[in-house]
């Protein structure tokens, strides 16, 4: 019996792949940088399984192209780049990695809470720089974390993961989502607030949050106002949750004090994007998930993911789960 074909568009790190090359009949694609579009849509015509990353696009276009497609594996907690609703139409399962995700991406919330307001950065360049001759007082001086207030919008896995690691540092955390979530703020003591509030209430505002057509460029020039002068903005979830027009304007004219960004959008940042030319922008490629043992995993679950879709199994996570079974 021939073995089922598979596109990965992205080679993944990992021993897990070994797994799909085994059991699969692989086209891969070596190069570490996004699969170029024409040559996706090509290898897919007669694969039944797809293994992609967040940059891949899985719209009407590539279905159309690929007939025989049973399962996408994507390999993200996020699924914004797969148009979910035309895959369940034609009985196609997606697979994610949630929860997996959780803790790297919690761990690095809060290193940039931590690079941002304290300046580690620019100290650390500043040293490099040679231009640190004496010790001062008001050498590279900073703001204090311990005891701010955390607002946090979106209090899912990742927005609770943060939480528990504020509580060490003595911070009031509010938090934002569509619904309040009494069993979240008795684990994490968080407090809901409205979005206007917790804008204007927030010391530091985390966006742990999906991007959706909804939470599109959810802080946008209103939402910007509402914050304090003081305030610092970090975003670990999708770069077009923030619109980066209007941040630019807030950072510049000091509307709100700092913003760290894990994320961009347009993604990577343009060359000559105005942001960078900041000195209070920080922002870091991509990388909250980036560990060796957090994609080790991540692997390991959309490899799982893709077999037990070509083998018409239950998904370890299915991200449209209506077409389970089917």
């Amino acid at each position: 019996m021939s073995k089922p074909k598979v596109v990965v568009a992205r080679k993944p790190p990992g021993p897990a792949l070994r797994r799909l090359v085994e059991e699969c009949d692989v086209w891969m694609w070596e190069e570490d940088c996004t699969m170029p579009r024409d040559l996706l849509l090509e290898k897919v015509r007669d694969a039944e399984g797809l293994y992609v990353m967040i940059f891949d696009r899985v719209d009407e276009e590539l279905l159309n192209a690929a007939p025989r497609l049973k399962v996408v594996s994507t390999m993200a907690v996020g699924t914004d780049n797969i148009d979910l609703l035309a895959c369940t139409a034609r009985g196609i399962r997606v697979g994610y990695t949630p929860g997996v995700v959780t803790e790297a991406t919690a761990d690095l919330a809060m290193a940039l809470i931590l690079a941002l307001s304290r300046r580690i950065v620019e100290a650390a360049q500043f040293v490099k720089s040679r231009q640190w001759k004496q010790w001062s007082p008001t050498i590279m001086i900073s703001h204090d974390v311990f005891g701010k207030t955390l607002g946090i919008i979106g209090l899912g896995r990742i927005g609770q993961a943060i939480a528990r690691r504020a509580q060490g540092f003595r911070m009031p955390i509010l938090y934002h989502n569509r619904r309040p979530n009494p069993e979240a703020e008795k684990a994490c003591g968080a407090r809901y607030r409205s979005l206007d509030a917790l804008l204007a209430e927030s010391d530091i505002v985390v966006l742990s949050l999906p991007l959706t057509p909804e939470t599109r460029h959810l802080i946008d020039e209103a939402a910007l106002a509402r914050m304090k002068p003081s305030a610092f903005l970090i975003n670990v979830a999708r770069g077009g949750i923030v619109d980066p027009r209007a941040l630019y304007r807030a950072l510049s004219t000091g509307q709100i004090r700092g913003a760290a960004l894990d994320v961009t959008d347009p993604e990577p940042i343009p060359e000559d994007d105005p942001l960078l030319s900041l000195e209070n922008c920080l922002i870091v490629p991509h990388v909250g998930t980036s560990t060796w043992e957090t994609r080790a995993v991540m692997t390991e679950i959309s490899v799982e993911n893709l077999l037990r879709g070509l083998r018409g199994e239950p998904l370890l996570h299915c991200a449209n789960p209506e077409v389970e079974g089917g």
